[in-house]
């Protein structure tokens, strides 16, 4: 697989670092582009393994850096601050690389894949900047969730008395203090995100990873979530544009699945005409780095081939 990187400005005025993969193998035919919104705490670069068997497959892909993440932050001290307006900045982000797939890649059909963090902000892109994309793929993702309005607050006071860049330690227990709870007794604080130790030990090994997020970077999250699942903004989602859900039962992001049914309930009540779920028995969070993570990029080639036919 080919890697090439490049970087665009964005309405702030951050320079956002872009990977792009490619097959080295010419031979096979380009069917379609596979963009890549990435979680919380994490960095595009993870999604290279997934990438390499998605080159392969007849698809380019192309994955930023978000915001306060990775090699978009200016430095370490960035990293869990996207600045003002920070999540509704990083959808733009989002619409803004999918303009320049396009421009690049006119005939091809686009699908956006969020994971996480990545999938609420695709969520969003859903009704917000939807135009780019023939379809949308949801993985480690929930429906409408309670307690919103009660960590918003948490979050602003937090930040008036300590500053919005301050990280926060109490918003970030939680929200994730209790995910590994049902995983006892657990090796790291991590463990919730895959029954693989390998990948939960690159994880944590990573500086770009596991950071705490600010204040501020809480509270813009928390507005997000509460925004995406308004009725209003639900109803203005395309009914004709292909969607695919998939996650683990055991993923505590979803609720153990009972977020994501809810969410899938919702979609059919919005009559979208063409949506899948696949939920994997024993799942945690990051399917794709998952014990039976062949199994799963399987299931999504699957879903992208079907779909380009």
């Amino acid at each position: 697989m080919r890697e090439e990187n490049f970087t665009f400005q964005n309405d702030a005025g951050q320079q956002v670092f872009v990977y792009h993969w490619t097959s080295e193998d010419e031979s096979i035919p380009v069917r379609g582009v596979v963009q890549i919104a990435h979680g919380m705490t994490e960095t595009a670069k993870r999604y290279e393994r997934f990438a390499s068997e998605l080159t392969q497959q007849g698809f380019q892909v192309y994955a930023n850096d978000h915001r306060g993440h990775g090699k978009t932050a200016q430095n370490s001290e960035e990293l869990g601050y996207p600045g003002k307006d920070g999540f509704n900045g990083m959808v733009r982000d989002i619409v803004k690389l999918g303009d320049i797939i396009k421009e690049q890649h006119p005939n091809l059909p686009l699908f956006l894949l969020g994971h996480s963090m990545g999938s609420f902000l695709t969520q969003k892109t859903m009704y917000a900047g939807q135009q780019n994309y023939i379809g949308f793929i949801l993985t480690g993702t929930n429906g409408p969730q309670g307690l919103l309005h009660m960590g918003q607050n948490l979050a602003r006071f937090q930040g008036m008395l300590q500053g919005e860049r301050h990280p926060s330690l109490m918003l970030n227990a939680l929200t994730f203090g209790s995910f590994n709870k049902n995983f006892l007794p657990v090796r790291t604080k991590f463990d919730w995100l895959s029954r693989d130790p390998a990948e939960v030990d690159k994880y944590i090994d990573d500086p770009f990873c596991g950071f705490l997020c600010s204040a501020s970077f809480f509270q813009d999250f928390f507005t997000l979530l509460l925004e995406i699942h308004r009725p209003n903004n639900m109803a203005k989602i395309s009914k004709q544009k292909s969607v695919y859900i998939f996650g683990g039962d055991k993923d505590p992001v979803g609720k153990n699945g009972t977020g994501v049914q809810r969410l899938v309930d919702i979609y059919k009540r919005l009559q979208i005409q063409d949506l899948e779920l696949k939920m994997y028995p024993g799942g945690r969070h990051e399917m794709l780095n998952e014990t039976n993570r062949d199994e799963v990029t399987a299931d999504v080639v699957d879903w992208l081939v079907r779909h380009t036919k």
